[in-house]
């Protein structure tokens, strides 16, 4: 067992050396803890800003057993972590947040819809499919347009696809790698919005203001925030993140990605059980943001305050747009996030900035 709250000068252990990592790292650090990764790159985003790095794959029993050795608490950057490399930390005697059943339903497309809809939270709705026969099967009955996903992976609009005719299906599944699916209805949304939510090991909550979020090519491209939502929204909003919470029994920082219908209903899109791009808003709206949440969280500690004092419109630095840097540094609203990543791609998120207006 771990003795918790953890105090500062302890170490924590970060699984993921990417954006999201290292601005977690930063925010332990400031709380006093001491962070060490675990990572395959040696020259990680997280790692540059951290006191250990471990070179390895996430579910190398020699680099989780070092890992094991500095750090009681451990958590993650992204939600494909494999459940054997949790197991492996726990039977170490490593406490893990957000726990294993998070994971798993996270990982799962399936799984997650299932989960929501058995909480209380409304999705479209959706079929499994595990061939291309019976992907078509499913188009046939559901009708069409469906969205088919990959059951498991996938971010930022990959390994998804429209179906538009049914005849289409069985070839869209091979093109997705003949791996098993989830097919889901379209939404009839007016927009996209998300909510950051936290639950600390003594069962409290924390729920920042909601999000309006939009995207380019399947990767988020910015979010306003707080979003101008009524009060019915944002209560239905609330209930929502509360129920995921409580059902996942979960330690941490959550994000929730929701469409609001026309009839001002709300449907969950899905969950990521970690902190979120659409709370990168936070960092300069509110006086704890999601990160420092999260480590408050996972620690033990009391969560910190929600509300936010400014208004803030966060936008992605894709690509080469990080060659702006001089430009925004001019912008005196203007505060840039940059990840330390060597090499600009497109389409790869390379830093972040925040707009920010006073309430």
């Amino acid at each position: 067992m771990v003795d918790l709250p953890l105090p500062p000068g302890s170490t924590l252990g970060i699984l993921g050396g990417g954006q999201l990592g290292r601005m977690l790292a930063l925010a332990a650090a400031r709380l006093g803890f001491d962070v060490a990764v675990l990572e395959r790159d040696a020259d990680s985003p997280a790692g540059q800003v951290s006191n250990h790095t471990i070179v390895g794959a996430y579910d190398d029993p020699k680099a989780l057993a070092e890992l094991a050795a500095v750090a009681k608490v451990v958590t993650f950057e992204f939600e494909n972590v494999p459940a054997r490399a949790v197991l492996t930390l726990q039977q170490l005697g490593v406490e893990v947040a957000p726990g294993a059943e998070a994971l798993a339903v996270a990982q799962d497309r399936v799984a997650e819809k299932q989960f929501l809809n058995a909480s209380g939270a409304p999705t479209v709705a959706f079929a499994a499919a595990d061939s291309g026969e019976e992907a078509a099967s499913v188009a046939a009955v559901m009708g069409c347009p469906l969205l088919m996903k990959t059951r498991r992976e996938g971010y930022d609009g990959k390994g998804q696809r429209w179906v538009e005719h049914v005849g289409d299906a069985a070839a869209t599944f091979e093109a997705l790698g003949g791996v098993p699916v989830i097919l889901e209805a379209p939404a009839d949304f007016v927009r996209e919005l998300s909510i950051i939510a936290a639950r600390g090991r003594d069962g409290a909550t924390a729920i920042y203001p909601l999000a309006e979020n939009h995207h380019e090519g399947g990767i988020l491209r910015r979010s306003l925030a707080p979003a101008n939502v009524s009060k019915a929204i944002a209560l239905e909003a609330e209930k929502i993140a509360a129920r995921v919470l409580k059902g996942l029994n979960y330690v941490g920082v959550v994000g929730i990605e929701l469409f609001e219908l026309k009839d001002g209903r709300l449907l969950v899109n899905e969950i990521a059980p970690r902190v979120h791009n659409t709370g990168h808003w936070t960092q300069d709206g509110c006086s704890v943001d999601q990160f420092e949440q999260h480590i408050r969280a996972v620690a033990g500690w009391p969560l910190g305050p929600t509300i936010p004092h400014s208004r803030v419109e966060m936008l992605n630095l894709l690509g080469d747009e990080v060659d702006t840097w001089a430009k925004l540094a001019h912008e005196p609203d203007t505060r840039i996030h940059l990840y330390g990543k060597r090499q600009a791609k497109p389409g790869r998120k390379m830093g972040h900035v925040n707009k920010v207006r006073m309430l």
